[in-house]
């Protein structure tokens, strides 16, 4: 088991990923724009950024779904996701 680090202390289980974002990119699109909108709605957004979000990752532990926003950028989210480094 592997974990990665968000930013702001918020850790993550590696194996609760769904996915990892690019902000810039995808909020492009209406449908993650109504995504993100609904989850905040829900509470499911937990913000790990200091300043302005980079990146957004999808967690998922059995029933429960969170959507991390995160101030790092996703190639680094996403490499240290790969290689195991916290």
């Amino acid at each position: 088991m592997s974990y990665l680090h968000l930013g702001k202390g918020t850790v993550v289980n590696t194996d609760h990923i769904i996915g990892i974002f690019d902000l810039d990119i995808t909020s492009q699109s209406h449908l993650t724009r109504s995504y993100l909108r609904k989850a905040e709605q829900a509470g499911q957004v937990v913000n790990a950024a200091e300043d302005i979000p980079k990146t957004f990752v999808v967690c998922r532990d059995g029933e429960t779904a969170r959507v991390y926003l995160s101030q790092m950028a996703s190639a680094t989210l996403l490499r240290r996701a790969e290689t195991g480094e916290l």
